[in-house]
């Protein structure tokens, strides 16, 4: 196989986790897939006590239940289940803020293994990166993420760049190593238990919503006031009801002034899920007879 490290490949890396959000769903009507509209008046919120159960924490010398509280723990309590996940495939779409800029959504078919941390991507929207593939394998292709172009890019070849180098970092929030549900999960742990020191916090619970006609319980989290401590206004963690995983996340940045719309921070979505299909190492394998590398 034919590889070079050729500064002018402006390589668009797959990341985390996911979706089509405010201004694209054009895109889903293209791609065929559907979203299902956020909860209003025909499709109410309904507040699960039992999720609101949580631990008593003190806060200025008063025992008080944090709001997010209980989603952590349900965090904590699914990560484990969901590391046990050998493997799955799903169709991802993402967009993101980059620089201060909303990102163009993409839309990919993925695969992912746990052990060794594995991702395979082959982009099918935009039209452009239709046919753009990578693969990063930990501990494998001294770890380097290894994908082509498509268009005039495919002449430059196979490449393996650092997959949180500049060029494979050009217009994403996250490198490839991040990619994935369990990342996810993480992520929010992290976020979650930060935002958990802190007041100024509204969680609410919506059940019924979908997602590309998966039922979900939608859990909304909400900073009202802007602080150095919160790192979004609004953030959507979409769980599927039968996997008890979470399918898509959005998140949303506080309005430039009052009477603004809020803006978008990050989305993803993971469509066509399909756990534990028995992914090999050919899936991994830029050499797949299945794939489109280009030739040596």
């Amino acid at each position: 196989m034919k590889v070079k490290n050729i500064s002018l490949f402006l390589w668009s890396a797959a990341v985390m986790a996911i979706s089509f959000v405010v201004g694209v769903n054009y895109t889903l009507a293209q791609s065929g897939l559907s979203m299902q509209p956020l909860p209003n008046q025909s499709n109410p919120k309904v507040i699960n006590e039992a999720v609101m159960v949580a631990n008593a924490i003190p806060v200025n010398n008063q025992v008080v239940d944090h709001p997010l509280r209980a989603v952590v723990r349900w965090a904590e309590n699914e990560r484990p289940k969901v590391a046990l996940i050998n493997d799955y495939t799903a169709v991802m779409t993402k967009q993101e803020c980059v620089g201060g800029v909303v990102q163009a959504a993409q839309m990919m078919e993925v695969k992912v293994r746990h052990k060794p941390f594995s991702v395979y991507v082959k982009f099918i929207y935009p039209k452009a990166m239709v046919g753009q593939e990578a693969i990063f394998v930990a501990g494998k292709y001294n770890n380097k993420v290894v994908g082509h172009g498509v268009g005039v890019q495919r002449a430059f070849g196979t490449m393996k760049l650092d997959p949180a180098g500049m060029i494979a970092m050009r217009g994403n929030k996250y490198p490839i190593t991040e990619m994935g549900i369990l990342n996810l999960i993480d992520k929010l742990l992290e976020v979650g238990k930060r935002d958990i020191k802190f007041g100024e916090c509204v969680v609410n619970y919506y059940e019924g919503v979908k997602v590309d006609g998966r039922v979900c319980t939608m859990i909304e989290v909400t900073h009202p006031t802007p602080r150095i401590n919160f790192i979004f206004n609004i953030a959507r963690i979409y769980v599927d009801k039968e996997l008890n995983i979470p399918i898509r996340y959005e998140s949303y940045d506080w309005p430039k002034k009052e009477g603004s719309p809020v803006t978008l921070i990050e989305a993803y979505t993971y469509q066509k899920l399909k756990l534990n299909v028995g992914l090999t190492d050919l899936d991994f394998d830029p050499q797949n007879p299945a794939y489109n590398y280009p030739n040596e």
